[in-house]
């Protein structure tokens, strides 16, 4: 049996950081939203259902702790979940998307009940928490790594809702404002993980092949959106 020769880590990493072209960046309904094309009810249902995303990264978050026996990584990666969760429900990532929501127009309770959630984003939400409860924790933390291709894209949503959504308080701002940096930091820490345990050609390709099972799952949400508006 020939054994494939694990790629270099500079062959890794370029491998790894081409799924760029794959990741949602280039979703009609994200080309739509950064061009101010969106309506009002448009936006707020992309917010009501990206909540249920926000809202299960922690889970994810929690099942690669669970499934990591690095207690030295688990310390760091458990940070990620006290970063959405917050300490309570006035701080942390949950909190701050939950000011997007109401600074949008939606009441919280609408959206903590989640009864504008799609079907679609639902189920592409949930496999993915499967995925990181179900492989190994390696592969949970390669399809984290849409990570490296958000920062930029952050940026760009929070310079388009200023400037083509001025109905959207201010005060709802916080997370694309703050979210980069954390992101950047996130990714690296990320990034170094992956390169230091997927050591073999196997190992390597399911990295990447949880990456590009990432970047399909956030394309599914932005699909079952895009088709729901059509079909209203």
């Amino acid at each position: 049996m020939v054994m494939t020769a694990a790629l270099s880590t500079e062959e890794f990493t370029t491998a790894l950081r081409a799924h760029s072209d794959r990741y949602w960046h280039r979703h009609p309904l994200h080309l739509r939203l950064h061009r101010g094309e969106l309506s009002r009810q448009e936006l707020r249902q992309w917010i009501a259902n990206r909540w249920y995303y926000q809202k299960c990264l922690p889970q994810k978050d929690a099942a690669i702790v669970a499934n990591c026996p690095d207690s030295e990584v688990r310390r760091r990666w458990v940070r990620r979940v006290l970063y959405q969760d917050g300490a309570d429900d006035r701080h942390g990532g949950h909190a701050q998307w939950l000011d997007l929501a109401e600074a949008a127009g939606l009441s919280r309770s609408e959206v903590l009940d989640e009864r504008h959630v799609l079907p679609g984003v639902r189920f592409a939400t949930d496999a993915y928490v499967t995925f990181a409860r179900t492989r190994p924790w390696t592969e949970a933390v390669a399809s984290s790594l849409t990570e490296l291709f958000s920062p930029d894209l952050m940026r760009e949503r929070l310079a388009a809702l200023r400037a083509h959504y001025p109905w959207v308080a201010a005060a709802g701002h916080a997370y694309f404002a703050e979210r980069p940096a954390a992101a950047t930091c996130d990714a690296r820490h990320a990034l170094e993980l992956v390169l230091a345990h997927c050591t073999t050609r196997e190992r390597q390709q399911a990295a990447l092949a949880a990456l590009a099972f990432k970047c399909e799952v956030l394309w599914s949400i932005l699909d079952a959106l895009e088709h729901a508006g059509r079909a209203r």
